[in-house]
């Protein structure tokens, strides 16, 4: 039987899947309810001094009949009383002591203020903290936040000041609101800290009331940019966290993958690109807490199909299949092609072609349906036929190499063979 228990740091879990610090974690009501539905761990809704936040606090963007899609935020940390969340914590604790739990921290920015905070921490027997260096809204002005992640000497200075006091594992949290994370994960990793995080939440406007002109979410008038998170950015955090296992010193330590998982694939494909513990936010607050037997259950069994007894099996596995354009294989071809048997006869596939792409698809019209069929000379492979088609492995994509030996950009033109022929 394969296992999904998990060793982060040395902290145990019995599976991977941590709720992120979010409005979920945010009191002891709430971790209780995810650790009797089975979630592995939690992150503790960041602490810090004190805030007030505003309502209203959320908005989405939806899509084809979907709701959120992507899901964005103007809430700031905690805004709970300090002592009433530790104590909070401590009850947990003894209540799950098998379940992970990290606390979330953004303390002033001096050497002080963060000491005196990870005491407090400490004090609870939490088995973690981890730095938000990412929050894009209402604490950058403080200096705090993503003022911190975007600048890898701030950055580094603060993980120094934060591990002169630690005595537990210290996960930092890597914003994306920069071009590349990759230099500040490096300065983090400089600096001490035992672990990654990534990513936070992405500056967004998700769209604007176009009776009241003023952009989501209201607040008497008035908004912010806001924090994107949710199934949209997922594409965007995988790449992120690939990044970071690409890179020779920020792959030195694990990773918690953050950033869309709404499924069991998306957890698999985030531990695929070399993330071993996972956080979840959005998708338990648009389903609840119950989503985690879905995605315990299918990791599960697909590790079971793959012959994989643990994660560490499988974790960072697509890493080194990522590379650089210019060493892709350009005598590597596909060719479309369409099961007459499954064709509904939409003409999706045509239309897309025909107008937007290479005109690779031929039409005989008939009765009662027309019939469409790929013209193999003219198709490039590019794929958009099959990703537009409603109907599964009606149109499927058939290798077809130009020529049988590897042959990527470099070589190519070093070969100087004409552009014709390939």
């Amino acid at each position: 039987m394969a296992s999904l228990e998990t060793n982060f740091l040395g902290i145990k879990s019995p599976n991977p899947y941590w709720l992120a610090s979010a409005p979920p974690t945010d009191k002891k009501i709430n971790v209780l309810r995810a650790f009797e539905a089975g979630w592995g761990g939690v992150v503790w809704k960041t602490l810090g001094s004190q805030v007030k936040n505003v309502s209203s606090r959320y908005s989405a963007i939806n899509f084809h009949g979907g709701k959120v899609m992507g899901f964005n935020n103007i809430e700031l940390i905690s805004d709970r009383p300090l002592d009433i969340n530790l104590k909070e914590i401590v009850e947990v604790i003894k209540e799950f002591p098998d379940r992970a739990m990290i606390v979330s921290l953004m303390a002033d920015n001096n050497k002080q203020s963060w000491h005196e905070l990870i005491k407090k921490v400490e004090d609870t027997g939490a088995h973690g903290i981890e730095l938000n260096f990412g929050c894009p809204h209402g604490m950058t002005e403080r200096g705090m936040g993503a003022a911190v992640g975007q600048d890898p000497e701030i950055a580094k200075m603060v993980v120094e000041w934060v591990m002169e006091a630690a005595h537990i594992p210290v996960i930092t949290k890597l914003t994306p609101n920069v071009h590349s994370v990759v230099p500040t994960g490096k300065a983090c990793v400089q600096a001490g800290t035992n672990a990654l995080s990534l990513i936070n939440t992405i500056q967004s406007v998700t769209g604007i009331d176009l009776d009241t002109l003023v952009p989501n979410p209201y607040v008497g008038g008035k908004s912010v940019f806001g924090g994107y998170c949710g199934p949209a950015v997922k594409p965007i955090a995988l790449k992120f966290l690939a990044t970071i296992s690409q890179n020779e010193i920020t792959n030195k330590v694990p990773v918690s993958g953050i950033g869309g998982i709404s499924t069991w694939k998306d957890a698999a494909e985030f531990l695929l690109l070399g993330a071993s513990s996972l956080q979840v936010c959005t998708a338990a607050m648009t389903h609840g807490f119950r989503i985690i037997e879905d995605l315990c259950e299918g990791l599960l069994s697909w590790m079971e199909e793959k012959g994989y007894n643990t994660i560490y099996d499988f974790i960072g596995k697509s890493v080194p299949t990522l590379t650089h354009w210019e060493d892709l294989d350009i005598n590597y071809h596909h060719v479309a092609n369409i099961n007459q048997d499954k064709c509904i006869h939409c003409g999706l596939c045509y239309i897309a072609c025909e107008d937007t792409s290479h005109q690779s698809i031929s039409i005989t019209q008939g009765n009662p349906y027309n019939t469409y069929s790929i013209k193999e000379e003219e198709c490039v492979g590019c794929n958009l036929c099959q990703l537009i088609c409603p109907v599964e492995n009606c149109i499927t994509m058939i290798e077809h190499r130009v020529a049988p030996e590897y042959l990527n950009w470099k070589e190519f033109q070093a070969r100087g063979l004409p552009l014709n022929d390939h």
